[in-house]
């Protein structure tokens, strides 16, 4: 099947990879790709568990993927990946609010499931949420790829690919901090949380289909450490290429340092 504005295609292991001509072009392919996951999950079950990434990466596939017309949304039971401790749902960074404005405000889902970064007892706040994902056992996931490789909020000193946890409390290293405040999220680096709350890797692995969205300039050099380096957790990022299921979207600026 012919896919617009597809440049160029190949797979690095497991791990398949699809340069766009533009962002919006990479954001409509990967939304295409959810769309037809979703219907087809819809086709055999009454309810479809979905997990959602968020972030400047996430914008293009968010912005098509909710005027796809006639989408079994009432079906999906969505989870997100992470959040910030400490930050209210209205707070201009926190994902919750990001996620409620470019998706369940836009969509009739079933159910919204979103991490509470704000409650007295956030390890509490991680047991129940494993139990919900356990329950619903998700089938389809929407993610990014950080600067640092970071998948969810694994950073590289956090990421462990045998995690026994679902979910836990991580802290936040430099890097990752700063790259939220260089996409907009926060004025300076002391407003970022040291700490917050995501699914680990292999929560994010046993889901069976993972959609990267990886638009942007700033990205281009860890798409090239993810497909170049020994997999390991400097650069979590790499595991994808061990799973079954997995593709990258990249545009333009993104795609610029890939192998010729």
């Amino acid at each position: 099947m012919s896919k617009s504005g597809l440049i160029r295609s190949f797979r690095v292991g497991n791990l398949n990879i699809e340069a766009y001509e533009s962002t919006e072009a990479m954001g409509k392919a990967a939304a295409e790709a959810a769309a037809e996951r979703l219907r087809a999950l819809a086709a055999q079950d009454e309810t479809v568990a979905v997990i959602f990434a968020t972030g400047a990466s996430q914008m293009a596939t968010l912005d098509a993927l909710t005027s796809i017309p006639d989408l079994p949304w009432d079906k999906v039971v969505g989870f997100h990946m992470d959040e910030y401790l400490g930050i209210s749902d209205d707070h201009p960074a926190s994902f919750r609010r990001y996620l409620r404005e470019r998706l369940t405000s836009k969509v009739k889902m079933r159910r919204f499931y979103g991490v509470d970064g704000t409650s007295g007892n956030p390890v509490e706040t991680c047991r129940k949420y494993a139990e919900l994902l356990r329950q619903h056992n998700p089938q389809l996931c929407l993610l990014g790829i950080g600067e640092n490789g970071h998948l969810a909020f694994n950073d590289p000193a956090e990421a462990n690919f045998e995690d026994p946890l679902d979910i836990r409390i991580v802290s936040l290293d430099d890097q990752c901090r700063q790259q939220q405040v260089n996409e907009g999220w926060f004025g300076s680096l002391a407003e970022v949380p040291r700490q917050a709350i995501t699914l680990t890797i292999p929560t994010l692995l046993r889901v069976p289909q993972l959609i990267a969205s990886v638009p942007g300039e700033r990205k281009a050099h860890i798409i090239s450490r993810t497909l170049a380096e020994e997999i390991s957790t400097r650069c979590p990022a790499t595991i994808m290429r061990n799973h079954p299921n997995t593709t990258v979207y990249l545009d333009p600026e993104s795609a610029a340092e890939l192998p010729a």
